[in-house]
């Protein structure tokens, strides 16, 4: 009998390098090269100073806290995150950049424990540790039997859309790209002969026309449902542009079903197009944040699981989950009830010119109509 929808789990960035991959049980070197912190163990040293104690080590699934039970009880039926860190012992440090995220190999249980369907990996830290780090990162992702977009070892294998297959019947195809406005930079491009990652160098008219002709290539099926995984934008701000607006739209009228959006570090406003489901930013869900300053206005302490149901075969939103999560001891735990009601009435605020509502659902979660 063929099912009345499909639930999809979309994730922004889970960032397990740094701080987190110190307090898993194979923590990798702490050496960093940044400005002010050399040691990635003052990262878990920050949190313990805002919220208190962190075991060490801790249980793989100690990162993903209460989401794990969140996503038990939705039991979607694909997940997809967004995994802006390379899993390498191998490699150098890229030059050039203020940021390096790597998690040992040896962790990856912590990755698993969530059970994601698809790893996009076209984001601007994969190639932290260069080529040979993410040629590391492939095949640890593939030893653990974890599907992975938007990267590869030369351009054919960064622009395959990972396909996910439902049952009983249909499947979910996961085209990921980056671009240059969310970090990452030009000469990560993969080519033919240059591994890296899948990369549009501005949200254009061609860059749309260039996505409708990949997704034609990839013979789509009937049924087929489509995300686009697209890592973009600033990490700090509410609103996006005039372009992204418009290449969002592009990508739904060229055949995408859901656009997934990341980069921002906190939640940025959803749209619904054409009966689907744009997010411009999903925010940061898991990462190594927690007693850092400077943009507290935004509280990127607080998380959202996403869990959006569409119509098989038509790919229109039947419906949407957005559970509020808050990050406390590199842990994530149910946001209280008043920071739910902040972060919905300030991504209602930036929704409606949009012409999209952000409002609170008898659960204690949020969800998204059209504006009337």
């Amino acid at each position: 009998m063929r099912r009345k929808t499909v639930t999809v789990f979309l994730a922004g960035d889970v960032m397990l390098g740094r701080g987190v991959d110190q307090i898993l049980p194979h923590p990798g070197d702490p050496v960093l090269r940044e400005d002010h912190v050399r040691d990635a163990r003052e990262y878990v040293a920050l949190a313990e100073a805002a919220h208190g104690p962190v075991p060490r080590p801790a249980d793989p699934a100690w990162p993903w806290g209460e989401a794990l039970t969140v996503l038990e009880r939705a039991a979607p039926d694909v997940r997809v995150i967004n995994l802006e860190t390379a899993v390498t012992r191998d490699g150098t440090f890229a030059p050039g950049k203020a940021v390096h995220y790597r998690m040992h190999p040896d962790n990856l249980p912590c990755l698993a424990a969530a059970r994601p369907d698809v790893c996009v990996l076209a984001n601007n830290h994969v190639l932290d540790f260069g080529p040979a780090g993410l040629r590391e990162t492939l095949d640890s992702l593939a030893a653990a039997g974890l599907r992975a977009a938007g990267a590869g070892r030369d351009a054919e294998e960064a622009w395959r859309p990972a396909t996910v297959p439902l049952r009983p019947d249909g499947r979910v195809l996961v085209l990921a790209f980056g671009m240059p406005s969310s970090g990452i930079p030009h000469g990560w491009a993969a080519t033919a002969e240059r591994p890296g990652v899948a990369l549009v160098t501005a949200p254009t008219t061609a860059a749309a026309t260039d996505f409708a002709d990949r997704l034609r290539r990839t013979g789509r099926q009937p049924g087929d449902l489509v995300v686009a995984s697209v890592h973009w934008g600033p990490n700090w701000g509410y609103t996006p542009s005039r372009a992204e607006v418009r290449f969002a739209h592009a990508l739904i009228d060229a055949g995408a079903d859901l656009v997934h959006g990341h980069s921002s570090h906190h939640p940025r406003p959803p749209e619904i197009y054409r009966d689907r489901l744009v997010l411009y930013g999903c925010g940061d869900l898991v990462d190594d944040y927690e007693g850092i300053g400077g943009y507290e206005r935004y509280r990127d302490d607080l998380r959202l699981l996403y869990l959006v149901s569409v119509e098989p075969g038509t790919g229109r939103l039947t419906g949407l989950r957005m559970v509020p999560l808050r990050a406390r001891r590199l842990r994530l735990e149910h946001a209280p009830a008043e920071d739910t009601a902040w972060l919905g009435a300030v991504l209602d605020e930036h929704a409606r010119p949009l012409g999209t509502r952000v409002v609170p659902a008898d659960d204690g979660t949020l969800t998204v109509r059209p504006a009337p």
